[in-house]
């Protein structure tokens, strides 16, 4: 990766998007230290530590909701709105049209996500002044209500612009990137926190940190080794003379990534199990009610977080790969998988594969995602964090791959010039 890097640094066009996209980051990190006038922060910070659900929601916003500036709604409604649409458009016969019709569609169904998102912030910063307005709120009149929720929302919105930016002008995926720079600003105090627990407070017993670091080795090893894992389905094409000449006859293969969807289930499953909290920020009995049982350690919480993981794999799985169109493109070029008849039954082996693999990567996502309450429980170790691990680790590889991609076009491109 750092070779990636010191190489893409050489060139003045990937030089340039390196540094737009780390502008574009500062100017998010400067974001989320500018408070919003009128917020107890002290205040704030106390309703915090009793809220396990709005520190999930807090951990994506960089620490930005627990000091309420001006990025505390942060990106997550947009990342809530886009996963509304995709589902949407699987059922709206309408926005699927869309889909199909190219840039064109895709930039309207974009349009319809931003609206929704801005909809979305506006909820999230009213239901969190609404419920906890009295105790934060140092003038809880009506109209410093709509001037909260106001701020948070235009700020998610320059959230959502930034990620935008991020994906057309820079490098790798903007979305992930401000989720990726979110959670490495918490590092530090996980760290002081983990160190004030072991050898000030005494609360945590030293002798779990070899523990714990041999857990983060063993957890990024198996991250990078199922993220870069394939299953190479073998394809052979058959021999045909055109003139005098004979093609074909060569042997290659489909690579068929291990963790097709990345780490974007785990991100929406999270999201979604948010979803709820935000809604029921405006009856406070309701959530108290509904932490109680959907708190992080709770089997609840285990099973509808593993089940989100595994629709989300096998949603995204269905839109990344179609089997049915490379069963048909193959069986157009004279190829053919060795044992396998071509054409349909092609197809229905292709997706038999597809279904194992992601049944597999979707069981890793969530045993990863359950990690930190195993830890917790049976280690007394709090913040164990493996699902930040596990979006740092995807989303470090995944930028690292555009940018390799980036750089292996323009070796092309300056050969054929």
């Amino acid at each position: 990766m750092l070779e990636i890097l010191r190489n893409a640094w050489k060139i003045q066009d990937l030089r340039r998007k390196i540094l737009y996209t780390l502008l574009m980051l500062l100017v998010f990190r400067l974001g989320s230290f500018i408070p919003i006038p009128g917020v107890n922060i002290a205040a704030l910070g106390e309703v915090m530590k009793t809220n396990g659900l709005l520190q999930m929601l807090d951990l994506f916003s960089g620490g930005a909701m627990a000091n309420f500036t001006v990025f505390a709604a942060g990106i997550t409604p947009y990342i809530t709105a886009s996963i509304v649409m995709q589902l949407l458009a699987v059922a709206i016969p309408s926005l699927e049209a869309l889909q199909k019709e190219g840039e064109q569609g895709r930039a309207k169904i974009n349009q319809y996500t931003r609206i929704l998102g801005v909809v979305m912030a506006f909820i999230t910063a009213l239901g969190m002044a609404l419920t906890y307005g009295s105790s934060i709120l140092t003038n809880p009149a009506w109209y410093n209500y709509a001037y909260v929720a106001a701020i948070a929302t235009g700020g998610s919105a320059l959230c959502m612009w930034i990620g935008e930016r991020i994906t057309e002008r820079g490098i790798g995926n903007g979305i992930s990137l401000l989720i990726f720079i979110n959670i490495v600003s918490r590092i530090p105090s996980q760290i002081n926190a983990l160190y004030q627990n072991m050898f000030v407070n005494g609360s945590t017993s030293p002798w779990l940190l070899p523990v714990i670091i041999v857990a983060l080795v063993v957890i990024i090893v198996a991250v990078v080794l199922i993220d870069l894992g394939q299953r190479r389905i073998p394809v052979q094409y058959a021999k045909k003379m055109v003139g005098r000449r004979m093609y074909g006859g060569q042997s290659t293969h489909i690579p068929m990534k291990v963790n097709n969807s990345g780490v974007m289930p785990l991100i929406f499953a999270s999201t979604m199990l948010q979803f709820p909290t935000i809604i029921l920020m405006f009856w406070p009995n309701a959530l108290a009610g509904y932490n109680n049982v959907m708190a992080a350690g709770k089997p609840l919480y285990a099973v509808i977080m593993s089940l989100l993981i595994l629709f989300f794999a096998y949603f995204y799985s269905s839109i990344a790969f179609n089997p049915v169109e490379i069963a048909k493109n193959l069986q157009q070029n004279g190829g053919f998988i060795p044992g396998i008849r071509p054409g349909i039954q092609t197809g229905t082996y292709l997706q038999r594969v597809c279904n194992r693999i992601t049944l597999f990567s979707a069981v890793f996502l969530a045993v990863l995602a359950l990690v930190p309450t195993l830890f917790s429980s049976v280690l007394g170790i709090s913040g164990f964090a493996a699902t930040s691990i596990l979006i740092l680790v995807s989303v470090a590889l995944e930028t690292s791959k555009s940018l390799e991609s980036q750089m292996l076009m323009r070796h092309y491109k300056g050969f054929l010039k």
